[in-house]
């Protein structure tokens, strides 16, 4: 059989299964990878971890990756110093605290948010029982990791020592609590609304009641495949931007979350349509509107001051070594590729306004 032979780039792009990942799922769809004249193929991993290690070491030419986890190989925190270079914000907002039903009675929970100092309570109770909550979160330098301390220490707990987080990868957590191995978990959508619709857990509130509209998700690439083909990337990149566009427009939500059902085929799909709605399930049937749901074009521009506040919570909690200047943290998130992209789309390049993590 002859070889097919074609100029047209093809790159590896990975993702974890998660409501977030919807621009690159639906920039292939919808034949926006294909207009810019790419190639792609979509490659799902179950653990973040996993995923990065396929980046790093050539299995991938791009990926969905945590706002923190650039950061963390810029510097080498955990793993081998590696250099990403950031193409695009995926979205904002998108995670869910789920409770046992355990935890969720105690508090009284009905309809989220919860509030941060009603969970202190029954964290100290819990406490003087002799035992710590177990709270799962997806990745040591996870955006979901730093949005609980922060909570946790608004209501006056440590933790470090009063909770107990656990890493557990996004499709396992609802196994987990159902399994009575977690009290709680913090990840993406549509992992929470499944552990409620499967009667595992009640959902206590929204990322977004954190950090109101925070930076989640990235596009990245390696510095060596950028400088491989550069202009395959950007096109990447313009494609992946056109997706999130498609994406926040009211009347797409419908069928976003029928593209997505694919990559969740044995969830129920009202779990997966949940996130594009803006809600969240009630246990018993119904739905609450979440106050900062998740969003997507508002996020395409990775933006360095947003990702210093991702930096200094991780110096905050001892995952950046003491020699990592700011200048190496941050340097993927140089954003040449976004603003080549913007260019080649005819978008205007400029600085939206961004909100900031509330001290605590």
């Amino acid at each position: 059989m002859p070889q097919i032979i074609t100029d047209t780039p093809h790159l590896r792009i990975g993702f974890l299964p998660l409501s977030d990942a919807a621009p690159l799922v639906v920039a292939d769809r919808l034949g926006f990878f294909a207009r810019q004249g790419l190639r792609v193929s979509l490659v799902s991993t179950s653990a973040w971890a996993a995923l990065r290690d396929r980046l790093l070491y050539g299995a991938l030419d791009g990926s969905h990756l945590l706002y923190p986890m650039p950061i963390a190989a810029a510097v080498g925190a955990g793993q081998t110093q590696r250099r990403l270079l950031v193409a695009c914000g995926l979205g904002q907002n998108g995670n869910t605290l789920t409770l046992s039903h355990a935890v969720a009675d105690a508090l009284g929970l009905g309809a989220p948010p919860v509030g941060a100092a009603a969970f202190a309570r029954v964290a100290r109770q819990r406490l003087v029982e002799g035992r710590r909550l177990r709270l799962g979160i997806v990745h040591a330098y996870s955006t979901h990791g730093y949005l609980l301390r922060q909570w946790l220490v608004a209501a006056g707990l440590d933790p470090e020592h009063d909770v107990a987080l656990e890493v557990v990868p996004p499709p396992l957590v609802g196994h987990e609590l159902a399994a009575g191995s977690l009290d709680g978990f913090c990840a993406g959508e549509p992992w929470g609304s499944q552990a409620v619709l499967s009667g595992a857990g009640r959902i206590a509130l929204g990322s977004g009641s954190i950090w109101p509209d925070h930076p989640e998700k990235l596009l990245v690439f390696t510095r060596d495949g950028v400088a491989r083909d550069a202009a395959a990337v950007v096109a990447a990149t313009a494609a992946t931007i056109e997706a999130a566009e498609w994406l926040d427009a009211p009347d797409h939500a419908a069928e976003a979350a029928a593209m997505m059902a694919a990559v969740f085929p044995d969830l129920n799909p009202r779990a997966v349509a949940a996130g594009f709605a803006g809600t969240v399930p009630l246990p018993g049937g119904g739905t609450t509107a979440l106050s900062h749901p998740m969003r997507f074009a508002a996020a395409v521009r990775p933006d360095p001051a947003q990702a210093r506040l991702w930096l200094h919570q991780m110096r905050r909690w001892g995952h950046v070594p003491e020699r990592a200047t700011d200048s190496a943290a941050l340097a993927p998130f140089a954003n040449d590729l976004w603003s080549r992209a913007m260019v080649q789309l005819g978008r205007p390049v400029a600085a939206p306004a961004f909100s900031s993590l509330p001290e605590a």
